[in-house]
């Protein structure tokens, strides 16, 4: 028994793949982009939506063949095929929602997919009660496998490629993409259509049942439930992510704004150094440190030397400048672990990790002393000054961070007393009294 084709239905088909197609890829950029629950509501009704559309596209190709007799199909076994070409749709937006898709999570994935398209198709078929039962030709039952398989295989591999872009060139990509899928699906449905063979003296058994649906019946249902679906579920979908955009949006104003008001209370607004806030953390961490290693930190208070006359004799905005280029250098004295901050003023204060032994601090001190020293140029002006840098090192010279600072200070100006453009490490009262030190 031979049939034919309604070319009108075949050409309705192939837009409802297409269309099927264009959801399908959308669908994959909402799945992948949400996260806990809604992750899998999006899951749940792609699936269904791009089940319903993937089969209606299978019907409708069954509604245009034709055959020289009554037919129509089992209602339970239609049913069935819907079942199967959802569950099929939900295996391909799980492969797609991977962070990663690894060869073969890819292959796998296309392999069951594949496999249950055809499930769905020759499920469909049975449909149909045919009696005798339908046979197929082996070698484009298998072509039609295949071809099913290398379907799901670029179908799975372009929308995880496309899931997360929207720019024009991306959506142009999306489209062609679909017409690609749409035209594999199809090509896959009307192979194994062909690899259908009817016995001359066939009869259709649903078309007798009071179970059958007429094709007139399922073409309207499929015809109209499958287009309103699919268009809905893509505006909720383009909806969802316009809103996720704005969103993200927000977000990443919100996370900015956070910045800079982090950077407002941790960190000194002239140099970009850490401020008293931020020191007195790094302090802390220092200690907690040094307490576990057994090791000694350096607190050295450094403060410039000369730095008045130059607001006095330049103003605030040359002042400011030299501050910015002071801080600059210091940095530059340090190691990466350490840390440099801003104590107020001409005042800044260095927290050396870790040192071996006091010489170490002599060593930075020393080098700190000398860049210092160095001319600056600020605009058209050469500026010398010098610095004064006292040293306390814990835990000889204290154990908490107050002690530590107040000896430091004190140090800083025993280096100022001594003639400036010099360090000094601290020296307890009673030891300097001992040593005639004054």
């Amino acid at each position: 028994m031979i049939g034919s084709y309604d070319p009108k239905l075949v050409v309705l088909s192939l837009v409802v793949a297409i269309i099927a197609s264009c959801t399908a890829l959308e669908l994959a950029g909402r799945v992948s982009t949400s996260k806990g629950k809604p992750a899998w509501v999006w899951l749940s009704g792609g699936a269904i939506s791009m089940g319903i559309g993937i089969w209606s596209m299978h019907f409708i190709g069954m509604l245009a063949f034709h055959l020289p007799i009554a037919v129509a199909y089992d209602t339970s076994i239609t049913l069935l095929s819907l079942v199967i070409a959802i569950a099929v749709s939900g295996i391909a937006l799980l492969v797609v929602k991977r962070d990663i898709l690894t060869k073969r999570s890819l292959s796998v994935g296309a392999m069951l997919m594949g496999i249950g398209i055809c499930a769905m198709h020759y499920t469909g078929m049975i449909a149909m009660q045919m009696s005798p039962a339908i046979n197929y030709d082996p070698l484009l039952f298998m072509t039609s496998v295949i071809i099913a398989i290398a379907a799901s295989l670029a179908a799975l591999w372009i929308a995880f490629q496309l899931r997360q872009k929207y720019s024009l060139l991306a959506l142009l990509a999306k489209l062609g993409s679909a017409v690609v899928m749409g035209l594999a699906i199809t090509g896959m449905h009307y192979t194994g259509m062909a690899a259908a063979q009817f016995a001359p003296d066939s009869i259709c058994l649903a078309a007798d049942s009071t179970r059958g649906m007429d094709t007139a019946t399922l073409a309207t249902i499929i015809g109209s439930a499958t287009l309103i679906i699919l268009f809905i579920t893509m505006g909720i979908s383009a909806l969802d992510a316009y809103f996720a955009g704005r969103t993200a949006k927000l977000a990443d104003a919100l996370q900015a704004a956070n910045e800079q008001l982090k950077n407002i209370a941790l960190y000194d607004s002239l140099t970009g150094l850490p401020n008293r806030m931020l020191l007195q953390d790094r302090m802390e961490q220092a200690i907690s440190r040094a307490e576990r290693s057994s090791k000694s930190f350096a607190l050295m208070f450094v403060d410039l030397d000369k730095f008045k006359p130059v607001n006095d004799s330049f103003g605030h905005s040359v002042g400011d400048a030299l501050l910015k280029a002071a801080a600059h250098r210091l940095s530059r004295c340090v190691r990466k672990e350490d840390t440099v901050a801003r104590a107020g003023g001409d005042e800044f204060i260095v927290v050396l990790s870790e040192i071996s032994s006091a010489k170490d601090a002599a060593k930075f001190g020393s080098k700190i002393v000398g860049q210092l020293a160095n001319p600056f140029h600020v605009g058209p002006h050469e500026l010398d000054i010098s610095c004064s840098v006292g040293i306390s090192v814990y835990p000889n010279d204290g154990k908490d961070i107050n002690t530590l600072l107040i000896n430091a200070d004190y140090a800083m100006y025993q280096a100022k007393r001594a003639g400036r453009n010099a360090y000094r490490f601290f020296i307890p009262l009673n030891a300097a009294a001992s040593n005639g030190t004054p």
